[in-house]
């Protein structure tokens, strides 16, 4: 990526409805070199996905919860896969420490965050413990990537 690329990589992340000659402008090529530039980091697999970020209390998701879940070896590429197939498990990461993973999960309310752990997560068999975290307020959240030099 040179520093066109990542100027236009910056504007995307912004706003992926950006038109290719306000791109064009914004980082002083033409409207046929920035399309290209557009089409080539999305086939390079720069730009993943092209998609509306909505509000969750708008759409009933209005509550964050963070969950610590600890998982036995045995079982623990199934549950993996059974979170991740979840609408409601926005984010699901492999982390270091003493927990196996860290969930970032959306429901409507503490009710619904209740029946998810108990209908879902903890009936999977490596699943050995829980520990959740509600979301009070956020100061940030982002789907936007720094982009480095």
């Amino acid at each position: 990526m040179d520093d066109i690329d990542r100027k236009i990589a910056s504007i995307l992340q912004e706003d992926c409805r950006t038109s290719s000659a306000s791109i064009a402008e914004a980082v002083g090529v033409s409207v046929s070199t920035a399309s290209e530039r557009v089409r080539r980091l999305a086939a390079n697999g720069t730009v993943t996905a092209w998609r509306a970020v909505l509000d969750p209390q708008t759409v009933g998701a209005g509550l964050c919860c963070f969950v610590l879940i600890d998982m036995a070896y045995e079982g623990e590429d199934l549950a993996k896969y059974a979170l991740q197939a979840r609408p409601e498990v926005q984010e699901l990461h492999h982390i270091s420490g003493s927990h196996s993973y860290l969930a970032k999960i959306r429901v409507a309310d503490t009710a619904a965050m209740q029946r998810f752990l108990q209908d879902v997560v903890k009936p999977l068999k490596a699943v050995t413990r829980t520990e959740s975290m509600i979301v009070l307020d956020s100061a940030k959240e982002t789907t936007e990537v720094l982009i480095t030099t």
